[in-house]
């Protein structure tokens, strides 16, 4: 190969390492990558007012969950069930625990990135050090979640989740094959959106997308949550919900 061939080929690999760097962009698996991506570190909470609602359109659901839904609906109007899973302060799980009218807190460490959520004192890890999700994970309220950053939006993608969570206060159902797609994006300086996709082929007939809007607080600090504090319903010897009553003069 001629020289001038050899310089022009070697110009090129230098050349395109790194614009190859700047596609993929920093990923936050270090403190100094960290610093170059898009800061909404910090204290937030959900609005409903001027942009994107946090409730969306409700999903469509396959025959099966349908069924389910109506059957618990008709269960519920028989006063079968009076109480959901947050009279016993069971957490709402994802994806609903991220739209609660509770602030949020997100951390930034190398390789993680951590939501706490004030409500029920809830939290969520997100990988972002290039880590797979396990083959078989353990089913929990908020499931595994790993993360990468697409120029300035953090694409979170969650699986196993346990089927003891609903995706609204209607009794929705859905299957332990639920899979979330969550993309965080820095819309203003206090301005956070977070797009959320539900996919759950045995549960919904097409996958469920809504947008909610998350305004900075940053003068604010989370505050305690100890449900079980303020819980006084009891249940009596037939399994109804009960009232305690006793610290009434």
């Amino acid at each position: 190969m001629p020289r001038h061939a050899w310089s022009i080929a070697i110009i090129a690999v230098i050349t395109a390492a790194p614009l190859a760097a700047q596609e993929s962009g920093p990923q936050g698996d270090t403190w100094e990558s960290i610093a170059k991506l898009p800061d909404f570190g910090g204290l937030w909470e959900i609005t409903f007012g001027g942009g994107p609602r946090g409730a969306g359109e409700p999903p469509a659901f396959t025959p099966e969950y349908a069924a389910k839904l109506e059957a618990y609906q008709a269960a519920v109007q028989r006063g079968e069930i009076e109480d959901g899973p947050a009279a016993n302060c069971v957490p709402n799980g994802m994806p609903s625990i991220m739209t609660q009218p509770y602030p949020i807190e997100i951390l930034f460490t190398p390789g993680k990135v951590t939501i706490l959520i004030e409500a029920y004192s809830q939290w969520r890890q997100i990988f972002t050090d290039g880590r797979e999700h396990p083959e078989d994970p353990d089913l929990t309220f908020n499931g595994h979640s790993i993360g990468h950053w697409e120029g300035d939006t953090l694409v979170v993608d969650t699986v196993g989740f346990t089927t003891d969570t609903s995706l609204g206060n209607q009794g929705q159902r859905h299957s332990d094959k639920m899979r979330i797609v969550e993309r965080f994006r820095l819309a203003a300086p206090d301005r956070l959106e977070v797009q959320t996709t539900v996919h759950d082929a045995e549960a919904l007939t097409k996958p469920w997308t809504r947008t909610a809007a998350y305004g900075r607080h940053r003068d604010w600090t989370l505050a305690e949550y100890v449900c079980q504090q303020n819980n006084r319903n009891f249940t009596t010897d037939d399994g109804k919900a009960g009232i305690d009553l006793s610290f009434e003069e």
